[in-house]
């Protein structure tokens, strides 16, 4: 992961913060993408240059610092389908970015997408996001870049590709709705607007939503979705899993970004991929090697077994690291991540993954950065199992 792509997710969640609305300036309604050319699709199962097609070999690496590698392989022929729209990550000058994927686009799929490949065929599109240049200038109070206004175009871009990806190539196939930060925003109003008690609901296997703060009732699973509950356990269909995560040594500061909705009458929505049914649970992570390396605080790098260099795969998992439940505390709501630190283990007693700024630790963020590699494992295997008891419905 580079570290204009941490940038990028630094920056993200902002647009599920500030809300949509901010950004929707009056505007000419910009001409429709042509969601039939697949080179308007950054991941389709099987298309020439699919960025999930990708190496996604990880290194096991257990307490006592053994290790084992894991290959990944895809399934072309998986018997459901994956919906993804990514989070904020687009470099591009204007307030719109283009449709030409870069490498922050590429990079994102990688950490995020590419390893539900192994149960649901992948479309991604590529739309047309409120871009970081653009953020940037809004968070700073500056003039928003020169060129067309945000209006809609995000929403229409996604619901444009939703609507061609039901019409053409659904046929029939139960669909994971997948998405993180301004992807998760989106897809948010997407479901509300296009899905939630609408005929088409019945193909919903499941909405993974991450780093956002969903609102929903107090003493209900259902809130901002009126027909979407929360999942509860892994044989539920047609639920959703939205959570935002943060360290139980670090938790939610009073301006924190996410774990807290505007109404006293809702919370943000946890649902613990590694315990649906509650409580706390072990997170099959998948890390990035690469930004295991990057640090911007000064600390050293991670070392993954303490006197070996690191191994030379673009993942690494560490079973047993990590746990995790969902609390309320302070206000908030949130998935609070434990690192089980054994120090007499030659295993890394830590993790990268905090958002750092001029040195320093910025709590409001939380794990923001990692909210999908910290539990992609469990939520590979959330996918299988409601796949299973969609197909056994159907």
């Amino acid at each position: 992961m580079s570290r204009k792509l941490l940038s990028a997710l630094v920056l993200s969640a902002a647009m599920i913060t500030v809300g949509f609305a901010a950004h929707a300036q009056i505007a000419q309604a910009l001409p429709k993408n042509d969601y039939g050319d697949k080179g308007a699709w950054l991941c389709w199962t099987g298309k020439p240059g699919d960025a999930c097609a990708i190496d996604l070999t990880t290194t096991v690496i257990r307490g006592d610092g053994s290790s084992t590698v894991e290959t990944f392989k895809a399934d072309p022929k998986a018997p459901i389908d994956c919906f993804y729209v990514y989070p904020t990550v687009s470099n591009d000058p204007g307030v719109l970015s283009d449709m030409h994927a870069d490498a922050e686009e590429l990079n994102v799929v990688k950490a995020q997408l590419a390893r539900f490949g192994s149960k649901c065929r992948i479309y991604a599109p590529m739309y047309r996001q409120f871009t970081l240049t653009a953020l940037r200038a809004r968070m700073s109070g500056k003039p928003l870049p020169p060129g067309p206004a945000a209006g809609t175009t995000s929403y229409d871009d996604v619901v444009d590709a939703w609507n061609y990806y039901l019409a053409h190539e659904n046929k029939g196939r139960g669909v994971v709705l997948i998405g993180h930060s301004q992807g998760s925003g989106v897809l948010t109003q997407v479901i509300a607007k296009e899905i939630d008690g609408k005929p088409v609901q019945a193909k919903l296997i499941s909405a993974i939503l991450m780093g956002t703060r969903l609102p929903i009732d107090r003493g209900k699973d259902t809130g901002f979705f009126q027909h979407i509950p929360l999942c509860k356990s892994a044989s539920q269909t047609g639920c959703v899993i939205a959570y935002a995560s943060f360290r139980d040594t670090i938790p939610p500061p009073a301006n924190s970004l996410f774990g807290k909705v505007p109404s006293d009458n809702q919370i943000a929505a946890c649902a613990n991929p590694a315990a649906l049914a509650g409580g706390k649970g072990e997170f099959h992570a998948y890390l990035s090697n690469a930004a295991a390396q990057i640090s911007s605080s000064g600390a050293p790098p991670v070392t993954w077994v303490k006197g070996k260099p690191n191994p030379p795969t673009p993942f690494v998992s560490v079973p047993g690291l990590l746990t995790g439940q969902c609390v309320e505390k302070n206000g908030f709501s949130y998935l609070e991540v434990h690192v089980n630190a054994v120090a007499a283990d030659p295993r890394a007693d830590d993790i990268a993954g905090d958002v750092v700024q001029g040195g320093q630790v910025n709590a409001a963020w939380g794990l923001h950065l990692i909210d999908a590699n910290l539990a992609m494992g469990n939520l590979v295997d959330i996918v299988g199992a409601q796949t299973k008891a969609w197909l056994a419905r159907k």
